[in-house]
């Protein structure tokens, strides 16, 4: 019996301090940014150079991986896997450094996106 009463004191000392806990802020919502406008999956086609003929149905993959920063992926091995900081200029979503081509026209042609990638260029548009 002391057993239990020593317990209802003890669970009786802890209520009112876990009831006057501070309630955990809540997280603002992330700012969307460019990497948010540009992610999705495009199809279109590679166009023929010095390495290659040119090839149609290739599937780009743009993710978003960090603020302002995707990772472009293909389902055609002559273009590979790279990531990409972008930045703002004008109407157009470019590369903002780097030995890559990235253009996407947010007002002209906000579904059509033009890539450069190991002397390597794609064109395609937004798949819906």
């Amino acid at each position: 019996m002391l057993r239990s009463l020593s317990l209802a004191v003890a669970a009786a000392l802890l209520l009112p301090v876990a009831s006057h806990a501070e309630p955990t802020p809540a997280k603002a919502p992330r700012k969307l940014d460019l990497a948010d406008r540009v992610a999705g999956t495009y199809k279109g086609a590679v166009a023929s150079d010095a390495r290659g003929s040119s090839r149609d149905n290739v599937t780009i993959t743009v993710t978003r991986v960090g603020a302002n920063k995707v990772e472009i992926r293909s389902d055609y091995a002559r273009i590979p896997t790279v990531t990409i900081a972008l930045e703002k200029a004008m109407d157009a979503i470019l590369a903002a450094n780097g030995p890559y081509t990235f253009l996407l026209d947010t007002v002209r042609s906000p579904d059509r996106l033009d890539l450069s990638i190991d002397d390597a260029s794609w064109y395609g548009t937004r798949v819906k």
